[in-house]
């Protein structure tokens, strides 16, 4: 088991073209800036990461990219961001890498740095924060995780877990205020090797059955430490999070 901080750790930014619901959304501009540049410059204003990549098969991704960070361009057929970034990490020099969704223009650079440190004892990380609102409560694509008291995840899922059985037939917000619900956060540290061993596994079941990759981690043995964080994340899933996202940056001002 790992018992330091990673020194060379580097930020990756899967990025592609294709999106059903929001086609070409790096490349869509927030407040005048391509969502993928927005991510970039959060990610830098990290402590731990030594340099911040993106990694895309799309050409039009790349050399919009390539004017404000490194690319590395992948093949196409890559059935997971993590399976992306593990092509990417195989061919550089590093001791660790942080997958940063690139669809998150607010993530708050803490965040990232809280998932890299959890490295030190551990050989995949992730983030999560309590659930306050109910409406995450009742969604499918809000996941949760569930972790032991040590920190360590025991399971995610897109149902609302644990089942609180006393309160089933209450409303959702009496059920949210009587347990520490947990949402997981879109962001994950791995150890290089343990990277590069994962995405020799084949596709899990329950990875299958519930559209989430970080579970052919725990399938195979990979135990993940969670951050537990205060942040709000909000992603740009649909055009309609492009005004969400930029009354946010004109509510925060300058900086």
């Amino acid at each position: 088991m790992p018992s330091a901080v990673p020194t060379r750790v580097l930020g990756i930014i899967p990025a592609r073209y294709a999106s059903t619901r929001f086609p070409g959304k790096p490349l869509h501009l927030i407040a005048g800036q391509p969502l993928i540049q927005r991510v970039v410059e959060r990610c830098r204003q990290s402590r731990c990461l030594a340099d911040v990549l993106v990694a895309t098969d799309d050409p039009r991704i790349a050399r919009v990219a390539g004017a404000f960070a490194r690319v590395e361009m992948t093949r196409e057929d890559h059935p997971s961001g993590t399976d992306r970034i593990a092509e990417v990490a195989a061919r550089l020099e590093c001791d660790a890498v942080v997958n940063i969704q690139g669809d998150e223009p607010l993530i708050d650079p803490a965040v990232i740095d809280r998932v890299a440190e959890a490295l030190k004892d551990a050989e995949m990380s992730t983030a999560a924060t309590p659930i306050a609102d109910v409406a995450d409560y009742e969604n499918p694509n809000v996941v949760k995780v569930v972790v032991t008291t040590s920190g360590w995840a025991l399971y995610f899922s897109r149902r609302t877990i644990p089942y609180v059985r006393d309160l089933a037939t209450r409303p959702a917000a009496e059920q949210l205020s009587a347990f520490p619900f947990l949402k997981h956060l879109g962001i994950y540290g791995y150890r290089r090797e343990a990277l590069l061993r994962l995405v020799q596994f084949p596709v899990s079941p329950l990875e299958t059955a519930e559209r989430l990759e970080q579970l052919r981690a725990l399938e195979n043995g990979i135990a993940i430490r969670v951050a537990q964080v205060v942040h709000e994340s909000i992603g740009v899933d649909v055009p309609a999070d492009v005004d969400r996202v930029e009354a946010m940056l004109r509510a925060r001002g300058p900086g």
